[in-house]
């Protein structure tokens, strides 16, 4: 009874003053929305980005140029390279070799800024790819030096209004004022985020390595994926293979080696630090909060001093005066926090929604929200609690 008497003047006080009330609570709903928005935020792009690593096969070693200055063009990889891998390390199931640069893709009065990709038939067994239309290149294509390409649907969307019509058609890929044609067999589908910044998203060409010289010019071949049947022996078996190219370059220390997984585990933990990083900026709007909670106690406490000193002179304890305001600062808090939370999903929701993406919020984001809501009543509401706990009742009763 005695709990639900104080819980219930508490709320008579909040409401007897409720714009000053939600004013002060402002500031921890500000905090919990931002704390609970980023944190989910967070959780979404590492979901992503796990997800987008889950499409490529966690069989991947990747063989890569060191950077160095001291690199000169004879050491960088060539197909020859991706040939003798796969005949002569053992487990190894396919090669991809890749050479990659910047430019555009053309059709008449239309241009989009693209990356433009040379690879082989492989690719496809190491990276999931969905297709709207088409296919994706075959060993034909490559053996064959066939000028054809797979662009995304964003891309044959602006060009050709629908993927399917795609198909077929002719496209134009300028890179530094080299201009090659290429015939479109296939559409993949963009998923995720990517899909929902439409036509801001750069374009996305593969096409056959074997023609990567005509159609890049001078870009080299520096990377390499390599699927392999056991990743148990990932470290031997990269040794093996940086051990054949050097060999075969004549050089040393020139390349390197990484697991897909290792990737993964170094983004995630990049991810994991920046997310902490942005809620606790976010958790400062909560300690601001918090001192706007003592601050309007504090004035609550010297316009009640003649109620303190009333509630003194029939009976009332120190403990008694002390609870009173302590759990009106705590019920201020709760009530800013389940606000603020529920304002967290929205924000959630709404971002989810624009960029077609899912954004969980978390159980255990809400919980520690709801507990640091919690802390900072009852820290902040502290001192004005023991403020007026300690009045002396006469000079209370003197107060005008």
């Amino acid at each position: 009874m005695y709990i639900f008497e104080v819980f219930n003047s508490a709320l008579q006080s909040i409401r007897a003053n409720k714009l000053r009330s939600f004013l002060t609570m402002l500031g921890i709903i500000i905090g919990i929305s931002s704390v609970i928005t980023i944190a989910s935020i967070g959780g979404a792009i590492k979901q992503y980005i796990t997800g987008e690593f889950a499409g490529m096969g966690t069989n991947v070693i990747n063989l890569q140029m060191k950077a160095s200055s001291s690199i000169g063009k004879r050491d960088f990889f060539t197909l020859n390279d991706a040939d003798l891998i796969n005949e002569k390390v053992p487990g190894v199931t396919a090669v991809v070799p890749m050479a990659q640069s910047i430019g555009t893709v053309e059709l008449q009065d239309k241009t989009k800024r693209a990356s433009v990709i040379a690879l082989n038939q492989h690719y496809a067994e190491i990276y999931s790819m969905n297709f709207e239309a088409g296919r994706f290149l075959n060993e034909h294509d490559v053996a064959t030096k066939k000028y054809v390409a797979v662009i995304d649907d964003l891309t044959a969307k602006k060009f050709f209004l629908t993927a399917e019509a795609a198909l077929g058609q002719r496209i134009s890929v300028n890179i530094n004022g080299r201009y090659s044609e290429m015939t479109v067999i296939g559409v993949t589908k963009s998923e995720g985020i990517l899909s929902s910044f439409g036509e801001n998203v750069p374009a996305v060409v593969y096409f056959p390595i074997t023609i990567y010289q005509q159609v890049l010019g001078d870009v080299n071949i520096n990377n390499m994926s390599v699927l392999v049947s056991d990743m148990s022996k990932a470290n031997e078996l990269s040794a093996e293979m940086i051990r054949i190219i050097e060999n075969r370059h004549n050089n040393s220390d020139k390349y390197t080696a990484s697991q897909g997984f290792t990737a993964l585990e170094t983004v995630n933990n990049v991810l994991n630090m920046l997310t902490i990083a942005l809620s606790a900026i976010a958790a400062i709007s909560l300690v601001v909060g918090g001192i706007g909670v003592m601050n309007i106690m504090l004035v609550s406490v010297t316009e009640r001093t003649r109620e303190i000193g009333i509630r003194k002179a029939v009976g009332a304890k120190t403990r008694d005066i002390r609870i009173q305001f302590l759990s009106e600062s705590v019920i201020l808090c709760l009530i800013g926090g389940a606000i603020g939370i529920l304002a967290g999903f929205a924000f959630c929701s709404i971002i989810g929604i624009s960029l077609n993406v899912s954004v969980p919020v978390s159980l255990a984001t809400v919980v520690i929200a709801f507990i640091f809501s919690s802390a900072v009543g009852i820290f902040f509401g502290l001192y004005p609690a023991s403020k007026a706990a300690k009045m002396d009742p006469i000079e209370a009763l003197r107060h005008e």
